[in-house]
């Protein structure tokens, strides 16, 4: 089922007045026609919907059942990424919305390849927050996660030490028994972040700050993950532990 995200104010009695992108995606390339149910996401919220009509360039969609799903996590997790070169951090913000990140930040490290200007990090950010939103759309998530500006490596310590948890994992770190000790720290309405280093890792310096930002290295295995492999695998640890432990869906 198709799902949009809709701005405060598009609703009337009861009713969505969808105009715009959505109103050409929703009749003339998906072809929808009246009668047909759609999810609408506002606020958090998911609602069921049926096109009852079309009008003045405008979707007419009636709300037939409120908070239809839930497909939040019970936790906030913000992943805190080192640029990586090429298109990779364009299929990491996929992967990480899918799976369920409120947020996503681009840090400048030391061994970071990828240099940007401010054009084009501006221009970089609106292509990033566009991939976010098509993510959420097919993963039917509630909310669209935000894509903030490039971050400086202080600059990311500092927003990272501000959640409850705030973990890091680390390729010099190989015992999971401090990946586990992390994730017993995750609690519900906990916010949650992770470090991911760029191509060639963290330099120690690097990891000596985040330690002292009140960052907890972790292990993801005994094997040299790509930097996309490590956002993932991470993001996907927490969504996991959060969905089987504090859910109780292993129950």
């Amino acid at each position: 089922m198709f799902n949009f995200f809709i701005e405060e104010g598009n609703k009337h009695n009861n009713r969505y007045i969808i105009g715009g992108a959505d109103y050409n995606h929703i009749k003339n390339v998906l072809r929808m026609k009246i009668g047909d149910e759609f999810l609408v996401s506002e606020n958090n919220v998911s609602n069921l919907c049926r096109i009852e009509n079309f009008e003045c360039e405008s979707v007419i969609a009636e709300i037939i059942e409120e908070s239809y799903q839930d497909t939040g996590l019970p936790i906030k997790i913000f992943l805190f990424q080192g640029l990586p070169k090429s298109d990779k951090l364009e299929l990491i913000i996929q992967k990480a919305v899918e799976l369920g990140v409120d947020g996503i930040y681009p840090v400048e490290m030391n061994r970071c390849i990828v240099k940007l200007d401010d054009k084009k990090k501006k221009s970089k950010t609106e292509r990033w927050q566009s991939i976010a939103e098509s993510a959420a759309k097919q993963s039917k998530r509630t909310s669209i996660p935000f894509i903030h500006n490039v971050l400086s490596y202080k600059e990311a310590l500092l927003k990272a030490s501000e959640l409850d948890v705030f973990i890091v994992p680390y390729e010099c770190k190989n015992e999971m028994k401090s990946t586990i000790n992390a994730l017993k720290n995750i609690n519900q309405g906990m916010s949650v972040g992770i470090l991911i280093g760029p191509e060639g890792g963290f330099e120690l310096n690097e990891i000596d700050l985040a330690i002292k930002s009140g960052g907890l290295p972790v292990s993801l295995g005994k094997r040299i993950l790509r930097t996309e492999t490590a956002a993932i695998t991470a993001v996907g640890m927490c969504m996991l532990y959060a969905e089987m432990k504090i859910n109780g869906d292993n129950e």
